[in-house]
């Protein structure tokens, strides 16, 4: 038995199964591609059930991956147990119609005894316990003996989730021996504790469950297996825990460097180091595929990972960010099997960093505020705390729920989730209801469900003619069609839908507009309203034809986003990715990963790369190939799109290449100009660009000459000599305001001179209080304190000014007056209060406000009262 590196395992199990005749894939992202069922890929073969389940071809009949997988259902108990962990790898072989039972065991029982040269007396196998084909297969063909051969029942060796494919399993254990067991004699194949491990699942899916519950046989049985690389590894390795693998043992050592905590010593300090050792590796996994920080989905998984590692760490004692260094680690020890780490590092780090740093912000008030809550049921008894609090905290300091429901825990309380739950409905319905009917976008292909797919002619023309399938009126009074062919371009991957006309006849008046065009499950729906003569029947013939200045406004900002993603790609760097776009006929607004604003160099730098490869006339070129060939040319997706069997790759010269099922110009000469005209953050490591190009720069050209212009007249001066005019008057102006503010300050000394004259002696104190002069402001007031408290000494002013109606009080005092006791900020918070205001401050200098001048007299003994008291 070899000990083996967790690379080494890896690479040993692809090799193995290439040279059994497998086509080995890279690792699948951890967003799942074109499956809304998963948020995130939790199982090896998670991206291939559109091969299992016969909705697509496979590349080839026999498959080995190993497959990045996250799984948070149970996340609480990461750290808690050496077990648990939310990210792992999953090795697997497939076979779609090809080999069964007998290539599969035997497989696995060479692998594992031939290969990793594991002991044969130490593994078992178990079956489910009707397949005796499977033990017959084991025992005669792979010459296990049967006195290591378990039968368990349906829930433990029968895979199955609801109706659909299913099958018997097969798992084989390694036994690490009696001392790894819990001592009860009846420590057997199966038990709970860490004696028998099993490494290897091998599903047989051979049936097809139906509605009624019965099991079909497949005519053509699959094979799924998984083996968990960490747990084989921690076989290989003789260690106890995915933890003390080697490469995650790596990890978890930098982790104790950064916190200066020991692992092994104490019981609640490894708990805290397992969970910021998992965590950040499953951060950074997911970073790397594109899943970026947010409040929902996956981002909200994400940035729950990170939050809960930054939190055991502040447990450990660190209160700066610290993870972004450990996830140079994880990079490190894991670049090799997935180079996109390397390619993706600086975002990566940057990211963390910057969430840690945000997270930092919030936590330090929140950790406060829950721990006036926790002292509170404590004193009081109660052991939960109340929905109504914890979404305070949630929706006023960005406390999650999760870290509130574990810190509870901590204290034996928990939280009413339930009432929770029903103020998060109320804010998302306040949400819902604040933005009226945008997202009832009314599409409803029912009507459609047994119609053939529309066929889109619009690459090649904007007009044609068509048969109606489908009409249906919508009570607005607009109408749903659908034709057998259109050159309407639908609504996708951020290109809006054409508008334009239908036509009974060619040669007749318009009968109908198309004002908008969506799809749905290959419908291609146009929504229209009459115009004249527009009833048409469902069989006829009519003419359609989409506005062709209106798609021509779309495609060359639609062009000009292929342009700009390449420029900013070659500006800022490979991290660069698409993160939704909108093009229509008046702008395109592109978003993008990055995590700083960019600087007006850089601005300058992506435009300049536009308008250069614009006006360079580089032919356009679209290619239909496979996604495979699309790689090979190194095409990059783009943002809300779907890939099937075949994709179009749209190539600009040597500029761009990237996958689009969009409309484009034929040459990039035709778009014209790029301009951007705004750079901004939408969200967290994500910044949104907003750019015209052709007849919209015309037009905003003009509207820049218009409001030249009419300035050049309002300053009387010529168009060219705008600037030097602007200059001057704006000098002119703070010519002005500097003789007004020296007027004013010669004016409040002078009038500082006669309050002088007003002081008093209150208690230990000279005291000036009085109202001065209508419209002073606060720094008007503040001058002529300061003038006072250089003439007087040991001396307390306070002035009260009234502007609109609305006043405003400044107080100061000398530092012997301090000294003595005085407190301007308790002052003024007492006498602003009486006037229907509030205010306060430093002990030496404070101001207030208040609105009701009847009480000024009140106010003013109120000062007295409190200055003689000291």
């Amino acid at each position: 038995m070899q000990n083996l590196s967790l690379h080494e395992i890896r690479e040993k199990y692809l090799s193995f199964f290439e040279s059994k005749g497998h086509l080995r894939l890279p690792s699948f992202p951890l967003v799942p591609q074109n499956d809304n069922s998963l948020l995130l890929i939790n199982a090896g073969m998670a991206p291939l059930k559109p091969y299992f389940t016969g909705k697509e071809t496979p590349p080839a009949p026999r498959i080995t991956t190993c497959q990045k997988c996250i799984r948070t259902p149970d996340i609480e108990r990461v750290g808690k147990t050496a077990r648990h962990g939310t990210f792992f790898e999953m090795l697997g072989n497939f076979s779609f119609s090809d080999y069964f039972k007998k290539e599969a065991t035997a497989w696995a029982w060479e692998f594992s005894v031939d290969v990793l040269e594991l002991p044969a007396d130490k593994i078992w196998i178990s079956v489910y316990e009707e397949d005796d084909d499977a033990i017959e297969i084991w025992v005669n063909h792979v010459g296990v003996p049967r006195d290591k051969i378990v039968k368990m029942g349906k829930e433990d060796n029968f895979w199955e989730i609801g109706q659909g494919p299913c099958g018997p399993c097969s798992e084989l254990y390694f036994d690490r021996g009696v001392e790894n067991g819990c001592g009860s004699p009846d420590c057997v194949v199966g038990c709970e504790c860490d004696r028998f491990v099993e490494y290897w699942n091998l599903v047989f899916t051979q049936f097809d469950k139906d509605a009624e519950g019965n099991y079909n046989p497949l005519a053509k049985p699959n094979i799924d297996t998984g083996m968990g690389l960490e747990r084989m590894a921690c076989i290989m390795q003789n260690v106890n825990s995915l933890f003390e693998v080697d490469s995650v043992r790596k990890i978890l050592d930098h982790v104790c460097k950064m916190t200066k905590a020991e692992y092994g010593k104490n019981a609640e300090t490894d708990v805290s180091i397992r969970v910021i050792t998992d965590h950040i590796r499953s951060t950074v996994m997911l970073l790397s595929d594109g899943v970026r920080m947010s409040n929902e989905g996956r981002g909200y998984v994400l940035r729950r990972l990170l939050r809960r590692a930054a939190r055991h760490g502040r447990l450990l004692g660190v209160k700066k960010p610290f993870l972004f260094e450990i996830a140079q680690t994880v990079i490190a020890e894991n670049g090799a099997a997935y180079p996109n780490l390397i390619e993706q590092a600086e975002l990566i780090v940057k990211s963390v960093k910057t969430e840690e740093e945000r997270f930092l912000e919030t936590i330090e008030q929140g950790l406060a505020i829950l721990s006036d809550y926790i002292k509170a049921l404590t004193d009081s008894g109660k052991t939960v705390l109340s929905g109504e609090d914890a979404f305070k905290l949630y929706d006023t300091y960005g406390f999650p729920i999760d870290l509130t429901v574990e810190i509870l825990e901590e204290s034996n309380l928990s939280v009413d989730l339930e009432k929770f739950e029903e103020e998060m409905n109320k804010q998302r319905e306040l949400a819902r209801s604040s933005r009226g009917s945008q997202d009832e976008a009314g599409w409803d292909d029912d009507a459609f469900a047994d119609l053939p797919d529309t066929e889109f002619v619009g690459y090649d023309t904007f007009e044609c003619e068509a048969k109606v399938l489908a009409v249906v009126e919508r009570e607005n009074g607009e109408f749903d069609i659908i034709f057998d062919k259109t050159p309407f371009y639908a609504e996708s991957g951020g290109q809006v839908g054409d508008k334009g006309g239908i036509w009974i006849g060619k040669d007749i008046t318009v009968s109908m507009c198309v004002i908008d065009t969506q799809k749905q499950n290959g419908k291609i729906i146009h929504r229209a309203i009459v115009a004249e003569n527009g009833k048409i029947a469902i069989g006829k013939n009519v003419f359609l034809r989409a506005d062709w200045e209106n798609r021509g406004d779309i495609i060359r900002n639609h062009s000009a986003a292929h342009l700009l993603q390449a420029a900013l790609r070659q500006v800022l760097g490979s991290h660069v990715t698409q993160a939704g776009s909108l093009v229509d006929a008046n702008r395109v607004r592109f978003d993008f990963t990055h995590l700083e604003a960019m600087t007006d160099e850089q601005l300058k730098e992506v435009e300049g790369l536009v308008n250069a490869a614009i006006l360079a006339n580089l032919p356009v070129e679209t290619i239909v190939t496979t996604p495979d060939e699309a790689t090979k040319l190194g095409a990059v997706a783009l943002f809300g799109e779907k890939y099937g069997d075949t994709v179009r790759v749209l190539k600009m010269g040597d500029f761009s290449t990237e996958l689009c099922g969009g409309c484009h110009v034929k040459n990039t000469g035709e778009i014209g100009l790029f301009k951007i005209l705004s750079e901004s953050g939408v969200a967290a490591g994500v910044r949104r660009i907003e750019a015209i190009t052709g007849f919209n720069i015309l037009k905003l050209i003009g509207d820049y000459e218009n409001t030249t212009t009419k300035l050049a007249k309002v300053l009387k001066t010529q168009v060219s000599d705008v600037v030097i005019k602007a200059e001057s008057l704006t000098e002119e102006l703070k010519e002005s305001k500097r003789e007004i503010e020296s007027l004013k300050g010669k004016m409040a000394a002078a009038e500082s001179d006669d309050l002088a004259n007003q002081a008093e002696t209150v208690g230990k104190v000279s005291l000036i209080v009085t109202r001065v002069a209508d419209g002073l402001d606060v720094n008007s007031m503040r001058a002529m304190g300061d003038h006072l408290k250089q003439n007087i000494s040991n001396s307390v002013i306070v002035l009260v000014s009234v502007t609109d109606g609305k006043g405003s009080m400044v107080a100061m005092a000398t530092k012997d007056a301090v000294e003595k006791g005085i407190h301007c900020g308790n002052i003024v918070k007492e006498a602003s209060a009486i006037l229907g205001g509030g205010g306060g401050g430093k002990p030496d200098s404070a101001q207030g406000s208040g609105n009701d001048f009847s009480k000024t007299l009140e106010a003013f003994n109120k000062i007295r009262e409190m200055v003689a008291s000291v």
